[in-house]
C-alpha cells in the first residue's frame, strides 16, 4: 500500500526552499517493484529522453468499494449462488468503484498546477491518461529520470525510468500507481516454439495424425461437426501485444488446408481493434487460427495493442480499454504475462480490480500459464502474473501420450504452474489444492508458497501444432499460447448453448470449473520443469494439480454441467 504520512526515509522526502522552509512530504508509489529488473532481462539503457519529448502517463485513481466488487463477482460467478449470472453493466460497475469527485478534482488540480491539462478521464472515472513533455513528467514525479531502453528481441526503443518516483503525500492518498514509468514490455514470458515432428505419415490420415490441427483437437475433446456457432450475440477475441499481427491470407489458407469441409467455420476475422499492419507473427497466427477452429463459426475479434509509442504500457492500455468499452466479446484469450516478482503489489492488485470488473460483467478472461514450467529464481519457483490473479482462468499445457493418436494426455514439461507469492488462495480452489498438497511427490515447501493462489485452472494440448504463417504451413508449434485459444474456443461453445437457451454467459469460470471437475479429462502423468536442469517442478496427479489444473475439456460433459446451472 502507499505510505501516507509515515516518516520513512526510504519513501518520504522533505524539501526546503531558500528563505522559507516549506515542508513538503513526498511518498513513494510502487515500492515493491524490482528497479533493476530491466538489466536482468537484457534491456540496455541508452540516452536520456529529450526534455520536449511527449510522454503518456496513466494515473490510477484509487477506487471505492473494491471489497464489494469482489463480493459481487464471487456471487455472480458461483453456480451455487442465487445471484449466478446476474451480471452488471459498465455503468453499474462505475457507480460502485469510481473514485469520489473530490479525489478526481484533487489530482486534476495537482496536474494543472504543473501545466498538465491534456488528459482523458476513462469511462469508469478511475484512470486519468495524460500527455506531457518529459521535462514536466520529471518535475511531476520527483526522482524519475526517463531514458531510452533497447532490447535485441524488440524492434523499437521504450522510454522508462529505472529510478523510484515520489509524489506529494496528499496526492498519494488518491493514487495506486502511475503507468508508463517502470514496467518494461514482457519479452521472454511466452516462448512459442517450433519442435521437430515426423512427417512420414500424411497429417490427414484417417487412422493416425502427425501434428495437431483443429480436427484432432475436436476429436479429443468430443466436439462434433454440428458443434459450431450460430447465435448472433456470441463473440470471442484474442488479445495481442508487442506488434504481433495476423495475416488474413494466412487464416484463409489455414482453414482451407486444415479444416476444409470438416465443419462450418469462418475464414475471416470479423472485427479488428488497433493496428494490424505488420508482418504476421507465429503468436498471432496461432491464436486466431485455433480460437476459430474450436469456437467455430463464432464472431471473432482481433484486439491489437502494439505499444507503438515508446512510453506506452500495452498490457495496461489493453485492460483499460476492455473495462471502458461497453460491448466486447464474451471470451478473451490472452497469451501474455510477466514474472510476478518484477511487478509492484500495488500494480497487480489494481489490475486484479480490472479483472473483477470483467467477470462481474459476464466476461471470461483466459491467460496462458507460461512456458517456463514452475520457473526459478534464487532456487525458488517463480510464478507469473497475470495468470496468478485469482480472478482470471489460467490455462496450462499438455501433450498426447501417443503423439499419433488423439487420446490420453500428459502434463507438458514447459507448462507454467505453481503458487502465487502475492495472492492468497481463493476459497473456490482451497479444498482441491489441499488435497494436492497432501498427495505424494509434492516439491519441498522451500520452493513455493503453499498458501498462495494455485494455477493453472484448466489445460489443453499445447504441442506439435500446425499453423500457417506468411502463407507457409509450419509444423511443431508449441506453448501454452496454443492451449489457451483452444480452451477459449470451447468456452465460447458453452456460451453458444447458454445463449440459445436464453441463459447468461459463463462469465468468470473458476468457481464453475472447480465445482465441475468431473466434466474434464483428468491428467495424471507428467511434470513441469523445476529449478535445476532436469529437475521436476510440480507433477500431475489424480484430481487438481498446479501443472494441468483440473484437467482438459470433455465438451459434452461441460455442456451438461453448464446447462444444469440455475441461471
Amino acid at each position: 500500500m502507499i505510505a501516507v504520512g509515515k516518516m520513512k526515509t526510504t519513501s518520504v522526502f522533505f524539501f526546503c526552499f531558500v528563505s522559507i522552509c516549506n515542508a513538503v512530504i513526498y511518498s513513494a508509489l510502487e515500492k515493491g517493484q524490482d528497479l533493476t529488473y530491466w538489466q536482468k532481462e537484457g534491456w540496455i539503457k541508452g540516452s536520456k529522453v529529450e526534455p520536449t519529448k511527449l510522454l503518456q502517463l496513466t494515473f490510477a485513481l484509487k477506487q471505492e468499494n473494491v471489497g464489494k466488487l469482489e463480493e459481487l463477482l464471487l456471487k455472480v460467478s458461483d453456480p451455487a449462488s442465487k445471484s449466478y449470472g446476474h451480471y452488471l453493466s459498465v455503468d453499474d460497475i462505475t457507480n460502485i468503484v469510481s473514485p469520489t469527485k473530490h479525489a478526481v478534482d484533487v489530482v486534476k488540480t495537482w496536474l494543472s498546477n504543473h501545466h498538465v491539462t491534456d488528459c482523458d478521464l476513462t469511462q469508469n472515472r478511475d484512470f486519468l491518461v495524460c500527455w506531457m513533455p518529459c521535462k514536466t513528467a520529471e518535475e511531476l514525479l520527483t526522482g524519475a529520470v526517463f531514458y531510452y531502453f533497447m532490447h535485441d528481441k524488440y524492434s523499437k526503443n521504450v522510454i522508462r525510468s529505472s529510478s523510484q518516483y515520489y509524489i506529494p503525500t496528499y496526492i498519494a492518498e488518491y493514487l495506486d500507481f502511475v503507468g508508463g514509468v517502470h514496467r518494461f514490455p514482457s519479452i521472454n514470458f511466452l516462448k512459442t516454439r517450433k519442435e521437430k515432428i515426423s512427417t512420414s505419415i500424411p497429417f490427414n490420415s484417417n487412422s493416425v495424425h502427425v501434428g495437431v490441427y483443429p480436427k484432432v483437437l475436436r476429436e479429443r475433446y468430443n466436439l462434433t461437426a454440428e458443434d459450431v456457432g450460430s447465435h448472433p450475440d456470441n463473440a470471442q477475441v484474442v488479445a495481442q501485444f508487442l506488434e504481433q499481427y495476423f495475416a488474413p491470407a494466412d487464416l484463409s489458407e489455414f482453414m482451407s488446408l486444415f479444416v476444409g469441409s470438416d465443419f462450418v467455420h469462418h475464414t475471416k476475422i470479423d472485427k479488428i481493434i488497433g493496428p494490424n499492419t505488420g508482418r504476421s507473427g507465429i503468436e498471432a497466427s496461432l491464436d486466431t487460427q485455433y480460437i476459430m477452429g474450436l469456437g467455430a463459426n463464432i464472431t471473432t475479434w482481433f484486439w491489437s495493442t502494439a505499444g507503438r509509442h515508446e512510453n506506452q504500457e500495452p498490457f495496461l492500455e489493453w485492460i483499460l480499454a476492455v473495462g471502458n468499452t461497453t460491448t466486447v466479446p464474451w471470451v478473451h484469450s490472452v497469451s501474455y504475462g510477466d514474472n510476478e516478482d518484477s511487478l509492484s503489489p500495488e500494480y497487480m492488485k489494481r489490475i486484479n480490480a480490472e479483472f473483477m470488473k470483467a467477470g462481474t460483467r459476464g466476461l471470461s478472461i483466459l491467460f496462458a500459464s507460461g512456458d517456463d514450467g514452475a520457473g526459478c529464481k534464487k532456487n525458488k519457483f517463480r510464478p507469473s502474473f497475470p495468470v496468478t490473479s485469482p480472478y482470471v482462468t489460467g490455462v496450462g499445457g499438455t501433450g498426447f501420450v501417443n503423439p499419433f493418436a488423439a487420446g490420453k494426455e500428459f502434463a507438458y514439461e514447459i507448462s507454467g504452474g505453481g503458487f502465487s507469492n502475492v495472492f492468497s488462495q481463493p476459497s473456490y480452489q482451497s479444498a482441491k489444492v489441499e488435497k494436492f498438497l497432501n498427495s505424494s511427490g509434492v516439491p519441498s515447501a522451500q520452493y513455493f508458497n503453499k498458501t498462495g493462489r494455485a494455477y493453472p485452472d484448466i489445460a489443453a494440448i499445447s504441442r506439435h501444432f500446425w499453423i500457417v504463417n506468411n502463407r507457409i504451413p509450419v509444423p511443431g508449434v508449441a506453448g501454452t499460447s496454443a492451449s489457451t485459444p483452444t480452451v477459449a474456443g470451447i468456452i465460447s461453445m458453452l456460451n453458444e448453448h447458454r445463449l440459445h437457451n436464453k441463459k447468461p454467459t459463463m462469465g468468470f469460470l473458476n468457481p464453475f470449473l472447480y465445482q465441475n471437475a468431473q466434466a474434464l479429462f483428468d491428467v495424471t502423468s507428467g511434470c513441469n520443469e523445476g529449478c535445476l536442469s532436469g529437475d521436476k517442478g510440480f507433477c500431475a496427479t489424480t484430481g487438481y494439480d498446479p501443472v494441468s489444473g483440473n484437467g482438459t475439456p470433455n465438451y459434452p460433459e461441460l455442456v451438461k454441467a453448464a446447462m444444469k446451472v440455475f441461471a
